[in-house]
């Protein structure tokens, strides 16, 4: 279900401007799990497609003014219906990790898939959630097999300190069992 472009054809795409080539030679070892949501705690809208596009209004929202300039994107976002959206091919390099480490190596951007749940970290996730999540994993462990079950990880596991998502919110357990089954 990923075509040879690279895009999961489960997923309403929508083109985001802020991805790279990945450095040569780089395979893709690992899945970053987020959690966005805007404004904070407001779900359904477009402010983050218009984020992920480069076209959001930063006075729509006070909380939006720190987002001005930004360029960032993922991959995918997961919708609390469990809607997927695609902004970047997983061939190419997503800008949603920033400064970030994993076992050693840095620039996880260079190596990973980021996926946005939408959410915030302190808030439970919805069941489709979790299917559509587990559904997209499997495919992207079928296309790229360096993404090990150890190689599923938060922000926050790669940029500790700076990140807390996906948060308590998320039940690595019951995702990792689902992903199991």
């Amino acid at each position: 279900m990923i075509n040879q472009l690279g895009f999961y054809q489960g997923a309403k795409q929508i083109a985001s401007p802020f991805f790279n080539e990945r450095p040569d030679g780089c395979a893709v070892t690992l899945l970053v799990i987020h959690c966005i949501s805007l404004p904070e705690g407001h779900y359904g809208g477009q402010a983050i497609e218009q984020l992920f596009s480069g076209c959001l209004d930063c006075t729509a929202h006070p909380s939006f003014a720190d987002l001005a300039a930004l360029e960032v994107s993922a991959h995918s976002v997961i919708r609390r219906d469990g809607a997927v959206e695609q902004y970047v091919s997983f061939e190419k390099r997503a800008w949603h990790a920033g400064a970030s480490s994993f076992a050693g190596v840095a620039q996880c951007n260079d190596y990973s898939i980021g996926i946005e749940l939408e959410g915030t970290d302190r808030t439970a996730y919805t069941q489709a959630q979790y299917r559509a999540l587990v559904a997209l994993t499997a495919e992207l462990q079928g296309r790229y097999p360096g993404i090990t079950k150890e190689r599923i990880v938060g922000h926050s596991d790669i940029a500790p300190g700076r990140k807390s998502d996906p948060g308590s919110g998320f039940d690595w357990d019951y995702y990792l069992q689902l992903l199991a089954d």
